[in-house]
């Protein structure tokens, strides 16, 4: 939503909006221009947006039903699209490159957008986080018709894009709540390639368990971190003291000696995925190599707030059992022998209630958990749906459930080597504290 708001701000356009909680995010955004509030009252919607004739509204489906003010501009006469709508009447007059994915969508599009603003190509870019490059989500350009725009699955927003070309990093179970079905989830992304348009193409992760319904004309390419099968692939993978280099080989393209700027290695299949689409685009393996050297990563995406001899502290968006077990692993094959102690926030009833053996068994990964309550977002609660249902089935003894108030004096008590904070939810509000915090006792 914020890439949004930063584009019609750049159009000279009035923005007003409402958030639950205000972040560092809304706080630049209002810096910017913005008038955003955060408590749900109609009283609160600026005077000036109450012409139905000359206001537009754009939700996100993380809004629930019930907000007072989305029912006031529904029932008023108001002009109320979802957010992925107005993402498509955005792009539908340029090449999208879209990207979709259960995993992986907001590293890899921010990764394109990178190379291709790095290189004689350019393009616009509406990104799911920001790009510590440059600070924002949001890119545009006077002279490219490329446009990067993050594909969301969710309520099946991402079926109102028209991609020139896209790329599938994943397709694992998610939003059961919304889909029912893993099978139904999985056709999602079916209908999903089929509004590719012809001539375009499809970037599609090797073994993604996804069957392509593509249109006449559309070119389809595998990628893989390591299958020699995949159209696109990394070769001769080195990694060593905190860096990662590998080659990158397809049809006709060799880039040797590429490194990476987030060193981890699920970086490795993010910039496969990435490289191709640059490289389809027109990106030289020059300009290649030298944006991903410069990529810095973004916010919230093994993030690192502190990095010294005596502690390491990582913030990670991870909110599915699979992206929580790349991030766990990712970090003790960085830094082995070292304690790592994970901080997980739950994202959502329904997730935590179909989820909640496969984050448990993540979480075991861990040398030592500290579990917080469940962030409920837009739902509400679920009988006998709590954290204690993840807590009780993860297997390492070294554990800790507490609510967020009861946090600082555990970290502080704590005998930490490496940290991570993990979540979707409002756990990004304690990064400052929390780091803040570790720094002071480092010095000591």
């Amino acid at each position: 939503m914020s890439a949004l708001i930063r584009y019609f701000l750049s159009k000279g356009m009035r923005v007003a909006g409402y958030d639950r909680t205000p972040t560092s995010l809304t706080e630049r955004l209002i810096n910017e221009g913005a008038a955003i509030h955060f408590t749900d009252n109609v009283a609160l919607i600026p005077e000036s947006f109450r012409k139905p004739d000359q206001t537009v509204v754009v939700y996100t489906p993380a809004v629930p039903e019930s907000h007072t003010e989305l029912t006031y501009f529904r029932t008023n006469g108001f002009e109320v699209i979802k957010r992925a709508q107005m993402l498509g009447i955005i792009t539908q007059s340029q090449r999208g490159l879209c990207i979709a994915g259960t995993h992986g969508k907001t590293t890899v599009s921010s990764m394109t957008a990178w190379l291709l603003k790095q290189s004689h190509v350019d393009c616009n870019a509406f990104l799911g986080g920001v790009l510590k490059n440059t600070g924002s989500n949001l890119m545009l350009s006077e002279r490219s018709d490329l446009t990067v725009a993050e594909a969301d699955e969710y309520d099946r927003s991402f079926h109102q894009l028209t991609p020139y070309m896209a790329v599938i990093t994943s397709a694992d179970p998610d939003h059961l709540d919304i889909y029912g079905t893993p099978d139904a989830y999985r056709e999602s992304f079916e209908h999903f390639t089929s509004l590719i348009r012809p001539q375009g193409a499809l970037v599609f992760k090797y073994g993604a368990g996804v069957t392509p319904q593509l249109q006449e004309g559309v070119r389809l390419y595998t990628y893989s971190a390591t299958n020699n099968n995949a159209d696109f692939h990394a070769q001769n993978i080195r990694i060593a003291d905190g860096e990662i280099f590998f080659d990158f080989a397809g049809p006709a393209v060799f880039i040797p000696d590429i490194q990476l700027g987030v060193p981890v290695r699920t970086n490795i299949e993010n910039g496969v995925a990435a490289i191709t689409l640059a490289w389809l685009n027109g990106v030289t393996g020059d300009e290649i190599r030298s944006a991903m050297q410069s990529f810095a990563g973004v916010e919230r995406r093994f993030d690192f707030q502190l990095k010294n001899e005596h502690i390491v502290y990582i913030d990670d968006y991870a909110h599915h059992p699979e992206e929580l077990k790349n991030c766990i692993l990712s970090v003790k094959e960085l830094y082995a022998g070292r304690k790592v102690t994970g901080i997980f926030q739950p994202h959502l009833y329904s997730r935590t209630r179909d989820f909640a053996a496969g984050f448990a068994q993540s979480l075991s990964l861990l040398d030592e958990l500290i579990l917080l309550d469940i962030y409920p977002a837009r739902e509400e609660p679920i009988p006998g749906i709590t954290s204690q249902i993840i807590f009780n089935s993860v297997t390492i003894p070294n554990k800790t459930l507490c609510t967020k108030e009861q946090l600082p004096a555990i970290i502080a008590t704590g005998n930490h080597e490496v940290l991570l904070t993990l979540g979707a939810g409002d756990i990004d509000r304690w990064v400052k504290p929390i780091r803040e915090m570790l720094t002071i006792e480092t010095l000591q």
